[in-house]
């Protein structure tokens, strides 16, 4: 299974970290995984073409790789990729660095909070890269696929929407917690958090959504799904809250770049869904086999 497991990984590395890297890298000096942080332009969106063609080539080779268990694992292939990409870029504190004034934030920040919908739809591509593999191999659900299915249909969208809002929380708090670098006291904001290193940023969002999709998974049968949907609205709800002018203006006025009123608003969209994927599909795997154990002992 490990196996199975790196060599999906080293497909997704292959085809979105390295050969997508030249299509992800933002204008800007410094390697930068951006494609809204200069405003969202038709170019831009352009990308996302080539990018959701390597993704789904990568959950294609994936599923193959991972047989006979491809459709749990060559999923992983893609978020992989996207991994690398988040790991080699630079930092949202480089992006402050480069928009001092008020209105250069607001532009890039407005742009910014619809970014992890572009990385959630290259997600989704290496998923239908897998789903076009099974097809081909006509490979049945197993019985462990089938099991959300045994509820109502009413129990099943109230436990969507549940868990939804629920990984939303649960990620917001979790990150607040592990993504810290240094934190000091403001009088107006409470606190303010210094940016993480882009380890401590994996790390935190790996366990965020770990945590989320285990919590999801246990007490309301939901898939990892919702979790990894909550990677991309987590961002646009946070940097939507940090776009508020008083707020700007004060940061601005008394703390240098690098400091953001929320740890969450010092991740890049392409970080928080590439490792909030990887961190949903695992603690959703990690639940299965709790529950297992429960069951059998």
């Amino acid at each position: 299974m490990k196996l199975r497991i790196a060599a999906a990984a080293a497909v997704g590395f292959v085809l979105l970290g390295v050969l997508g890297w030249p299509l992800a890298e933002s204008a800007e000096p410094f390697g930068l995984v951006s494609v809204f942080a200069d405003g969202i332009g038709f170019a831009d969106i352009l990308t996302l073409v080539p990018l959701a063609g390597l993704a789904v080539l990568a959950g294609f080779i994936g599923y193959f790789l991972a047989w006979p268990y491809g459709s749990e694992i060559g999923i992983l292939a893609a978020p992989f990729g996207l991994a690398v990409l988040a790991l080699r870029s630079d930092s949202m504190a480089y992006l402050m660095q480069i928009s001092p004034t008020i209105t250069q934030r607001q532009v890039m920040l407005s742009a910014l909070k619809w970014e992890p919908a572009f990385w959630l739809i290259v997600v989704a591509a290496g998923f239908a890269g897998v789903l076009v593999g099974r097809k081909i191999s006509q490979q049945k659900a197993r019985p462990v696929e089938m099991e959300e299915r045994t509820n109502s249909k009413s129990t099943v969208y109230l436990n969507a929407v549940i868990a939804l809002a629920g990984s939303i929380l649960i990620a917001q708090f979790c990150i607040r917690i592990f993504a810290k670098d240094v934190q000091l006291p403001d009088k107006v904001l409470g606190t303010v958090v210094a940016q993480p290193d882009v380890k401590q940023i994996a790390f935190a969002v790996l366990v965020s959504f770990g945590i989320a999709a285990f919590i999801v998974k246990k007490f309301l049968n939901a898939s990892y799904v919702w979790p990894i949907v909550s990677s991309a609205l987590v961002t646009c709800f946070v940097k939507a809250a940090y776009l508020k002018q008083n707020i700007l203006e004060h940061l601005i006025h008394k703390w240098p770049e690098v400091f953001f009123p929320h740890a969450a608003a010092s991740i890049l969209p392409v970080q928080m869904v590439a490792f909030g994927t990887l961190g949903s599909i695992a603690g959703y795997w990690l639940a299965v086999r709790y529950n297992y154990w429960r069951k059998h002992g």
